[in-house]
C-alpha cells in the first residue's frame, strides 16, 4: 500500500510518499481502508521532533491522528463492528496513523461515521471536535446566558467551539481575521472581534464568564484577556506554549486542556452532525502524495482552514 512516513525528525522534506507493507490487525484491533485523514498542528510537532517527550513515536512513523474510512478486517475479539462499516475515529498518537491507504487501530476508538456527509470529510471532525467539546461542555461547562470569548476562533477547533457554545445558549464573542468573520457569524458568533486591528482585550468591553484560548499569546496579552473574565469565571487553554494565568484573588480558575480520546463523546458529535446541529467545515481536500506541502504551509504560517488528506 501507499503511505506517507518520516524516517527521521525534521522539516516537511523528511516526509516520504512510499510503498509500505499493509498492516494486519491484532487482537482487539480493526483495519480501516482510509477514505480520509486530516492535518492537525500536533502532526507538525511530532514530525519536527518537538514532541518526543509526550509522544515517543517509533521511526519510521506514519502521521495522521484522524481517520474516516471503511472497516476492512477485524482482529480477534472485536465485537460491534463488521467489515464494510463506515467509521470515524481519533487514533492513538504514538501509533502509526492514517496518512496511508490502510491503518490498524484499536476498535474501541472508532464510532460510526456521520450519515449524509462525504466519508472523507468526516476526518475533519475527531481531534478538533473533541477538543472543542471537552473545552466547552466538560471543562468550562458553558450554560445558557453566559458570555463566552473564543480567542483564535478562526481555526478548526474554534469553529466547533463557537457552535457548541452557541448551542448551549451562550452569547459568543469570537476573535478572528476579516477573512473568517463571515464564517464565524454563520456558525453562530454573536460578535466577531478583528484580532488584526489591535489588542483583543481592548476590544472586549464587557466581562465574559468563560475565556477559551486557542491561540498563542504573550504572557502580557494573556493576563489582559484574563482580566476580562468576571469573578468566579474560568479560562480554558489549549495552547501548551502559552500557559494560562489564573486569578485566584478573583476566583478565576485556569484549565490546561489537551484533548482526550473519547469515542462516546465523538459519537455524540456525530449525532449532532447528522441532525444538522453541527457543521463540519472543510477548507479543501489534498491528495495523500501532497501531504508534505500541507506541512510546509503549516511551517510557513500560511495554512488556512481544515485540510482533509485523501489517498489516491
Amino acid at each position: 500500500m501507499k503511505a506517507v512516513r518520516f524516517h527521521e525528525y525534521g522539516g516537511p522534506e523528511v516526509l516520504r510518499y512510499e510503498d509500505v507493507e499493509q498492516p494486519v490487525p491484532g487482537a482487539g484491533q480493526v483495519r480501516v481502508r482510509v477514505a480520509g485523514t486530516s492535518f492537525n498542528p500536533v502532526d507538525d510537532g511530532i514530525r519536527g521532533g518537538y514532541l518526543q517527550g509526550p509522544f515517543p513515536v517509533a521511526l519510521p512513523h506514519v502521521p495522521g491522528i484522524d481517520v474516516a474510512g471503511t472497516v476492512d478486517a477485524l482482529g480477534d475479539g472485536v465485537e460491534g463492528l463488521r467489515v464494510g462499516d463506515e467509521v470515524v475515529g481519533f487514533l492513538p498518537m504514538v501509533d502509526d496513523g492514517a496518512s496511508a491507504e490502510f491503518v490498524v487501530t484499536p476498535a474501541e476508538v472508532l464510532t460510526a461515521a456521520p450519515r449524509g456527509l462525504p466519508l472523507a470529510d468526516a476526518a475533519a471532525l475527531p481531534e478538533v471536535g473533541l477538543t472543542a467539546r471537552q473545552a466547552v461542555v466538560e471543562d468550562a461547562a458553558v450554560r445558557a446566558g453566559q458570555r463566552v470569548l473564543v480567542n483564535g476562533a478562526g481555526g478548526a477547533v474554534g469553529g466547533y467551539a463557537v457552535q457548541l457554545a452557541k448551542r448551549a445558549g451562550a452569547h459568543v464573542v469570537a476573535t478572528g481575521s476579516p477573512r473568517s468573520a463571515g464564517r464565524l457569524r454563520a456558525l453562530g458568533a454573536d460578535e466577531v472581534v478583528d484580532h488584526t486591528a489591535g489588542a483583543v482585550a481592548d476590544a472586549v468591553t464587557e466581562p465574559v464568564d468563560v475565556l477559551l484560548n486557542l491561540a498563542r499569546l504573550t504572557p502580557e496579552a494573556f493576563r489582559a484577556l484574563v482580566g476580562r473574565v468576571r469573578d468566579g469565571g474560568v479560562v480554558v487553554n489549549t495552547v501548551p506554549a502559552s500557559p494560562a494565568p489564573a486569578d485566584e484573588a478573583r476566583g478565576v480558575r485556569a484549565v490546561e486542556l489537551f484533548v482526550r480520546n473519547d469515542a462516546a463523546a465523538l459519537a455524540e458529535l456525530v449525532g449532532l452532525v447528522e441532525r444538522g446541529e453541527l457543521t463540519v467545515d472543510v477548507d479543501r481536500r489534498v491528495p495523500l502524495a501532497e501531504l508534505a506541502g500541507v506541512h510546509a504551509e503549516a511551517d510557513a504560517g500560511t495554512l488556512r482552514g481544515k485540510v482533509v488528506v485523501v489517498p489516491e
